[in-house]
């Protein structure tokens, strides 16, 4: 498999902020239609062609400032797992995995980013239709609503330090 094919790039827009993950291709055309310029690159990969050598982009920012229209990370079960580190926010496992809503709903808890926690299918059997605090238990970390710079931080510290210079600092 090759690895580094699969490598995304950060694109920013003119005043830093990243506004999407494209692949290198992509990356690449942008610069060569000079919509974009490379800020950083994958040190020890090139791409060639016959008569040309490009430095694999990590991050790219363009030339022109776009109006993004704010998205905000989908409330999804993908992404609460993801958020919460695919692992129980009441004991830590990370096998059996469920959506808890740490308010239950018959209490009046919605349905939101900072009432829904990953737990382990245990834990949450034993909450059932309780509070953490009715049930004993407590969370290891409260639940919050991420932003795209904080998935995006999170991927770069697996797949791409290079990005980090770029993305504001997790203080979660």
């Amino acid at each position: 498999m090759k690895d580094w094919m699969e490598k995304k790039v950060l694109v920013l827009n003119l005043d830093h902020t990243p506004i999407a993950v494209v692949t290198v291709q992509k990356a690449i055309v942008l610069t060569i239609l000079e919509k974009a310029t490379s800020l950083a690159h994958f040190e020890y990969l090139r791409i060639r062609t016959v008569d040309r050598e490009f430095f694999y982009p990590a991050v790219i920012r363009l030339y022109e400032y776009k109006n993004i229209p704010y998205k905000g990370v989908m409330l999804n079960r993908s992404n609460i797992f993801k958020r919460d580190d695919q692992s129980c926010l009441y004991c830590g496992a990370t096998k059996s995995l469920t959506i808890d809503h740490v308010i239950p709903k018959s209490k009046g808890g919605r349905t939101s980013w900072n009432n829904l926690a990953t737990a382990c299918h245990r834990c949450n059997t034993l909450k059932g239709d309780k509070t953490p605090e009715q049930a004993g238990m407590s969370l290891r970390k409260l639940p919050f609503k991420p932003t795209l710079s904080h998935f995006l931080a999170e991927y770069a510290e697996r797949h791409a330090e290079e990005w980090l210079p770029f993305l504001p600092m997790r203080t979660v």
